[in-house]
C-alpha cells in the first residue's frame, strides 16, 4: 500500500455528533527504531512487544460545526484538567493527517485523555497517547464510512499514529509488532506496523516486563532531536544494517524459542541505542549510575540462577526487565530483593505482553 490508499473519496454517511473512547498501550522495542527520514519514515525496521498495563485512555466527543472552520476546533483535557501545553503537539499532528481525514475541520472535538501510569514517571506516553488519539479519529471516520474493513481500519490507524509518534504505529495491535521495510518479512512496511507474520514459540507468548523507574525526570533529550542526530552519525549505516540483521536472526529465535540468542540480541540492541547517543554530536549519556548497577546485577543473577532474565532500555535511564512466565516467581523475587533499591523512591511498574488497543 502507498500513502494514497489512505486518502478517502466521498463518505457514504453523515453524522452530527457522538463520542468514542479507546484504551491504547505503550510498547517496548526489542530491535530499536533510531533515526528517521522525512514524514516519519524509519531509517531502520524495528519490532516490539505490545504492553498491557502502561496505557492511555482517550475519549473524543465530536459535534458538527455550522460550517467548515478555517482551523482545528478542539479542547484538550488531561486527567480532567485543561492542558494547554499539549495543544501545539496535537495541532502539528492534525496538520499532518488532515489530507487523510478531511473531516477534521468540520467538527469541534473535546479530547479527554489520561494515563494508567504517572505522567512524571519517566515512561514515554507518546506511543500510547498518539495511537489512542489516532484510533478515536478513525472511529469517527468509520462512522462516516461504515463499509470500512477491520484490516484497513487497523492499517490506517497505525499509519496515522506514526505521523504523531513513530513508535505509536506499533501500539494498535499486539502481541508482537514489526514496523519498517525488511527484506525477510512479508508484508512489512515503512508506513504502518504489522502483526509479526511468522511462527512464535509459546515461551514468548506470556513475557513479563517489570519497568524500573531509575529516573522520573524530564527526558534529557527529546526523541525528535535524538533521531535527527543519526543523520550525520559516523556509525549510522552500520547501525541500520545491524537492525536488519537482528530482525533476520530473530525469525529463527522466535520460531525455536531460543532464549539465549533472544537475550543476546535484545541486550545488544539496548546498548547499541545508547552507544549511538554517546557517539553523536552533540553527545548524551542517558544512563545513570543506577542503570548500570541494575544491568550488572541482572548479569550476575542470570549467571548464578540460570534463569533467562534480561534487560532492555529506551532512550533514558529506566530499565525494562524482561522474563518468561515460567520464571516469574524467582525473577520477581530477585527484582524486589536486589533491584528496587536502585529505583527513584522505590518505584516500578509490573507489566506484561498485551494484545493491542481496545474500544471502551
Amino acid at each position: 500500500m502507498t500513502e494514497t490508499n489512505f486518502i478517502p473519496s466521498e463518505y457514504s454517511n453523515e453524522i452530527s455528533d457522538g463520542k468514542v473512547t479507546y484504551k491504547s498501550p505503550s510498547n517496548i522495542a526489542l530491535v530499536k527504531y533510531w533515526g528517521k527520514k522525512e514524514n516519519q519514515i524509519p531509517a531502520n525496521p524495528s519490532i516490539s512487544f505490545t504492553l498491557n498495563a502502561c496505557a492511555t485512555t482517550t475519549s473524543i466527543s465530536y459535534k458538527k460545526l455550522a460550517s467548515k472552520a478555517s482551523d482545528y476546533s478542539f479542547d484538550l483535557l488531561f486527567e480532567g484538567k485543561p492542558k494547554e501545553d499539549f495543544k501545539p503537539k496535537i495541532e502539528i499532528f492534525l496538520n499532518r493527517i488532515e489530507m487523510y481525514l478531511p473531516f477534521l475541520k468540520d467538527f469541534h472535538f473535546t479530547i479527554e485523555t489520561s494515563n494508567s501510569f504517572p505522567h512524571s514517571s519517566g515512561i514515554a506516553s507518546s506511543a500510547s497517547g498518539m495511537s489512542a488519539l489516532a484510533l478515536c479519529l478513525m472511529a469517527v471516520e468509520k462512522e462516516l464510512n461504515p463499509e470500512m474493513s477491520r484490516d484497513f481500519f487497523n492499517k490506517k490507524a497505525s499509519f496515522l499514529a506514526r505521523l504523531g509518534s513513530g513508535s505509536a504505529c506499533r501500539s494498535i495491535e499486539g502481541d508482537l509488532i514489526q514496523w519498517g521495510n525488511h527484506a525477510d518479512t512479508d508484508g512489512s512496511s515503512d508506513l504502518y506496523g504489522i502483526k509479526y507474520p511468522y511462527e512464535l514459540h509459546p515461551i514468548f507468548k506470556n513475557y513479563h516486563d517489570t519497568i524500573l523507574l531509575v529516573d522520573k525526570g524530564q527526558k534529557q533529550v527529546s526523541s525528535t532531536i535524538g533521531h535527527d542526530l543519526m543523520h550525520n552519525h559516523p556509525f549510522a549505516k552500520n547501525r541500520f544494517d545491524q537492525a536488519h540483521e537482528n530482525l533476520t536472526k530473530l525469525k529463527r529465535v522466535f520460531s525455536e524459542g531460543n532464549l539465549k540468542s533472544f537475550i543476546d540480541i535484545v541486550e545488544s540492541e539496548a546498548l547499541t541505542l545508547h552507544a549511538m547517543m554517546m557517539t553523536s554530536l552533540p553527545y548524551f549519556v542517558l544512563m545513570k549510575p543506577n542503570t548500570l548497577e541494575i544491568i550488572n546485577k541482572i548479569w550476575v543473577f542470570r549467571e548464578s540462577s540460570k534463569t533467562n532474565v534480561c534487560f532492555t532500555l529506551d532512550a533514558g535511564a529506566n530499565v525494562h526487565v524482561l522474563y518468561p512466565e515460567n520464571e516469574k516467581e524467582e525473577v520477581f523475587q530477585f527484582i524486589k530483593n536486589e533491584l528496587v533499591v536502585y529505583c527513584e523512591n522505590g518505584q516500578y511498574i509490573c507489566d506484561r505482553i498485551g494484545f493491542g488497543a481496545k474500544k471502551m
